[in-house]
């Protein structure tokens, strides 16, 4: 009965196997980036919002944590004018040469170009007698048609007080002022408001609804000999619901996940001015952990510039030949890589997190269901990466079984 249980797994194994598929994405940011768009692997769904919908973004998701971000991606430059509130009538547009730009992080979302001021929380300090955040700097935010807004927050608690006015050209317009409650959007991360409008906006999908979005945003460029200037690039930016690692072509022996939001970024394409059109790096392939510890695997195959703005891009849930399970309350393994090479070698991953009285082993079986090898492995306690020679095995597909105990893993493994 123990027999014919693991071969009724193993042949569904071999036909679940089947409906592994490759997904293509074709989206679009429209003719000059006009939108910002977001993407859900898991659901493969899209949302799209007007890039210039919104001028700043305010984190929303703690009343004790706070961030504010600038809309780089249509081009507002961001200065600090002034570090005292008392300044702000006294505000002069020809003094510009002597302010200090400041700019979004690209590898944290709430570390956003207001954060980067010179006072203690970046554009003002914490009273310990109301613990309120009280604004102490002034920005001047500087838009692409040469027009001009002077903005400081003035108070933070439990959401956000703001106060603008905007530069006519001769002299600064009457004050504006808005409050940006936490409250507001409770499925979002941020809460976004438009100076130039007047009005609080949405501009993102709820917080579960997104793995990256792809945009405009400022970055370093670097221009060689260790010299780097801030660019504005098109690329995409990962939630802080996912780490993502970079690999080239399928060697995934040493993925290392990271939380930095920019791990993506925007070099998977560069220009070639002989064609003066776009290359896209294929073979730079990322690896992307959602909240639920699937795997996806992610290259692009096209990118079409500013013209049109199409993106396209192919995936894959990998997360059976990368992930590695937890087997009974003791174990865990893993196996890369997989595709196996022509080296035939695979390396098993096992995490045995306290000693245990099981036999550790793997066994690999064909499509026949016969058994062709059999390894044993240490039930010692610690991490270990054990390489399995399979040179005595044909190209082709196999079922490979970790066994702890009474408890078992089945993973397919491919012989190229």
């Amino acid at each position: 009965m123990k027999t014919r249980l693991f071969f009724s797994i193993f042949s569904f194994l071999i036909v679940q196997s089947t409906f592994s598929q490759e997904a293509t994405v074709n989206l679009s940011l429209g003719a000059g980036y006009a939108n910002q768009v977001y993407y859900k692997l898991s659901t493969q769904t899209q949302t799209d919002f007007v890039a210039n919908s919104w001028d700043i973004a305010f984190l929303r998701t703690s009343s004790y944590n706070f961030g504010l971000r600038v809309n780089d991606g249509i081009g507002i430059e961001v200065f600090e004018a002034a570090n005292s509130a008392s300044d702000w009538s006294t505000i002069d547009i020809a003094n510009e040469a002597s302010w200090t730009k400041v700019y979004n992080n690209d590898t944290s979302w709430s570390d956003g170009a207001f954060t980067q001021g010179s006072a203690t929380y970046g554009w003002g300090e914490y009273n310990s007698t109301t613990h309120h955040v009280n604004g102490t700097i002034i920005f001047v935010l500087k838009y692409v048609d040469g027009s001009f807004k002077k903005f400081i927050c003035e108070d933070f608690y439990g959401g956000y007080s703001i106060k603008y006015a905007s530069w006519d050209g001769n002299a600064w317009g009457e004050d504006k002022t808005a409050t940006i409650a936490n409250s507001n959007n409770t499925d979002n991360n941020y809460n976004y408001y438009s100076l130039q409008n007047d009005a609080e906006v949405v501009a993102e999908p709820a917080a579960s609804d997104w793995d990256f979005v792809f945009r405009k945003y400022t970055t370093d460029v670097s221009m060689g000999n260790g010299n780097s200037v801030k660019y504005n690039v098109t690329g995409v930016l990962q939630s802080d619901a996912v780490t993502v690692a970079k690999a080239t072509g399928d060697d995934t022996s040493n993925l290392t996940y990271s939380e930095n939001i920019n791990s993506i970024g925007s070099d998977w394409k560069s220009f070639n001015m002989q064609a003066y059109s776009y290359d896209v790096n294929s073979d730079a392939k990322y690896y992307i952990k959602d909240e639920n510890g699937t795997i996806y695997k992610m290259y692009f195959t096209h990118f079409s510039g500013s013209t049109l703005g199409n993106i396209e891009f192919n995936f894959e849930d990998v997360t059976q030949a990368l992930g590695v399970d937890k087997v009974g309350e003791s174990v865990a393994f893993g196996v890369y890589p997989n595709p196996i090479n022509s080296s035939k070698k695979i390396n098993i991953i096992f995490d045995v997190n306290k000693v245990n009285k099981n036999e550790n082993n793997v066994e690999i079986f064909n499509l026949s269901g016969q058994r062709v090898l059999k390894t044993n492995l240490t039930n010692a306690q610690g991490f270990y990466n054990q390489e399995v020679d399979l040179g005595s095995l044909n190209s082709g597909v196999y079922m490979l079984k970790f066994n702890s105990g009474n408890y078992q893993k089945i993973r397919k493994i491919v012989i190229q």
